[in-house]
């Protein structure tokens, strides 16, 4: 079937940068998000208001397109399901986010595949008995993570005593999930798409920082060996194939001084890892994505320089600003590319946008002082 119009549940920056891809393949975008100031309803062409995990309003979507993908993973998959019963198209398929929606389902997963994890159990609310020794076992710190709906380090605490275990768990509605805590020297990134008939392709992997668990910069491509990259992209293959995925998938690593790799977590999605394809690649990720889901061939997805380094803009305050000032200065650096998504408003630790630096070596000084003079432009003091 032909694909023409696309719907995506979730209208945030991730969405709103399918906008230009979409464009550019002759796609239209209909995008179901809970408000209209919401980023991708300006470049959608057809909005449907309502919540993500209203399955009512995703029917309504499903009559106004060919096929329905995810901007974020934030879904009602059991109502969503009797939609697919009854022929609604969603790539990816239900069946291949199911296992990943909660964060113990995932690890299980990953782990029932052979592919390498932290150790974890799932913490119960009821008194567990042997909640003690496992922790003992595991040794502090350990990380705490809420199974659903948790992103940018929302839901995820590192605990290093039992009396802040119990203090936190106490306060939690949630269900939760405990991991070891890996003491990675350094944390990676790999984005890997499927097609329609299978086909995989996979972007360089790339090296991301975080601080208090939000993506605060992403360097391209990670300095690590063959060998080792070789290891992530056998990784993200099993994965996607096994998932017999359509669309994109960000897979989220760690790596430790010997050099073992575990998997983090995995995002069903366009992922923030990702981003500086759109200015770095010969084909963006969101390009990517809307060519997996409507039944396109892949196309390359090798850098076009030779390193990229990518800085979220994070809010600092809650305000109404829109940073014009701090905007300009940084579009005059050299090769550097801006993409601000209309955000209304600024809190702490939200992502207003973003920049990526394109260089013209791969130089571990240069890129730490590009970091250092975008963050100096856009954090005071």
């Amino acid at each position: 079937m032909s694909i023409k119009r696309i719907g995506i549940i979730g209208g945030g920056q991730l969405a709103w940068m399918m906008g230009d891809a979409a464009k550019k393949l002759g796609v239209e975008l209909i995008v179901q998000t809970p408000s209209k100031n919401d980023p991708a309803v300006a470049i959608a062409q057809d909005t449907v208001l309502a919540a993500v995990d209203d399955a009512a309003a995703t029917e309504f979507l499903s009559k106004k397109c060919d096929v329905i993908t995810f901007e974020n993973e934030f879904v009602n998959l059991d109502a969503l399901s009797l939609l697919e019963q009854e022929g609604v198209c969603f790539r990816p398929r239900l069946a291949a986010l199911s296992p990943l929606l909660d964060k113990y389902h995932q690890r299980c997963y990953l782990r029932d595949l052979g592919l390498p994890v932290p150790q974890f159990f799932a913490l119960e609310k009821s008194a567990d008995a042997n909640i003690e020794s496992k922790i003992e076992y595991l040794g502090f710190p350990i990380v705490l993570k809420a199974r659903r709906h948790g992103y940018d380090g929302q839901g995820t605490f590192i605990i290093h005593d039992l009396g802040t275990l119990s203090t936190v768990v106490n306060k939690s509605n949630a269900q939760l999930l405990v991991e070891e805590f890996v003491p990675f020297t350094r944390e990676l990134a790999i984005i890997a798409a499927r097609s329609v008939n299978g086909e995989i392709v996979t972007y360089p992997v790339v090296e991301t920082q975080q601080e208090q668990q939000v993506c605060r910069r992403v360097i391209a491509p990670a300095d690590i060996t063959p060998e080792q990259a070789a290891e992530i992209n056998a990784i993200a293959h099993t994965i996607l194939n096994n998932l017999q995925v359509v669309g994109i998938f960000g897979i989220e690593l760690f790596i430790t001084a010997e050099g073992k790799i575990l998997i983090n977590e995995i995002a069903p999605r366009t992922h923030n890892s990702g981003h500086f394809s759109l200015d770095a690649c010969e084909t963006s990720q969101f390009e990517q994505h809307l060519r997996a889901v409507s039944g396109l061939p892949l196309n390359n997805t090798s850098l076009h320089c030779p390193s990229a380094v990518m800085v979220n803009l994070l809010g600092y305050e809650n305000s109404h600003s829109d940073y014009s000032k701090q905007r300009q200065k940084l579009t005059d650096i050299p090769q550097a590319y801006l993409h601000w998504y209309g955000k209304t408003e600024s809190r702490p630790g939200r992502k207003l946008g973003h920049i990526t630096v394109l260089l013209e070596q791969q130089n571990r000084d240069v890129i730490e002082s590009i970091i250092q003079t975008v963050e100096s432009i856009w954090y005071p003091g």
